[in-house]
């Protein structure tokens, strides 16, 4: 596979904190990249960086072979690059329909808040959004009154309603009931593979690390500090100990 995205030598502190540390990273086409590492490790800055939020103090980030190091995260999404939150970027007093909506009217670039509620095609647009990731029975609901799996999944909806071509997604799983993981991630992946988007996620839980990664990374103090496939990496000494056993006991 070739690489989509494309990170070398970024150097990122805050303070005297090297949140990046010298990251180079190959994210290949098609895949599902798993980010993995103790809290504090740079794993979101990574995220943050790629998508705009932050900039680099040294190194190049190049997105199908064209440098995106700097530019803001609305020329990052006109790109074909989305992202989701560790907590979903949800717009609470409205349904799930019209969260999806308004996602769509960004896109095709308009930012008035009554445009989506008004037009049809987004909102018919919208409901064939929702039920490819089942929650065409909640387009009705008020955002508020999700609970934390399907807020996921609706944020994950929003972003997937740009048609990303690359899709990095913050701790997809955190703050799911653990009954409810495996479904949401299996969800996850089916829609993303069946839009042909290549997906980084962050994420803690090693079971759903193991089950449904192509490839691992480990971070730890602002580093890379293993690559490969899961079986391989979780498998690794110095992976337990140091980051595996660190999260099993955050």
């Amino acid at each position: 596979m070739t690489a989509l995205l494309e990170a070398r030598g970024l150097h990122l502190a805050f303070g005297g904190v090297r949140a990046a540390d010298g990251i180079d990273l190959d994210v290949l086409r098609g895949e599902f990249l798993a980010i993995i590492g103790p809290n504090g490790a740079g794993k979101t800055t990574f995220i943050n960086m790629t998508t705009g939020y932050l900039r680099p103090q040294a190194g190049s980030i190049a997105y199908e072979g064209e440098a995106i190091t700097g530019l803001n995260p609305r020329a990052i999404v006109r790109r074909g690059i989305a992202r989701s939150f560790q907590l979903p970027q949800l717009f609470t007093e409205h349904t799930v329909e019209q969260n999806v909506a308004l996602a769509l009217a960004a896109r095709d670039g308009a930012w008035s808040p009554l445009a989506p509620l008004l037009r049809m095609r987004w909102r018919d647009e919208a409901r064939a959004t929702l039920d490819r990731f089942g929650l065409l029975d909640l387009a009705g609901a008020r955002a508020d009154a999700l609970n934390e799996g399907a807020r996921k999944l609706a944020d994950i909806a929003m972003a997937v309603a740009l048609k990303p071509r690359l899709l990095l997604m913050d701790e997809p799983t955190s703050g799911v009931a653990a009954s409810e993981k495996m479904a949401i991630v299996e969800t996850l992946l089916r829609v993303l593979r069946d839009a042909d988007v290549t997906a980084v996620f962050v994420e803690h839980d090693m079971d759903v690390v193991e089950r449904f990664a192509d490839r691992v990374a480990v971070w730890s103090q602002g580093r890379i500090v293993a690559l490969g496939p899961p079986a391989e990496v979780l498998a690794d000494p110095a992976v337990q100990r140091e980051v595996i056993g660190i999260e099993r006991h955050a």
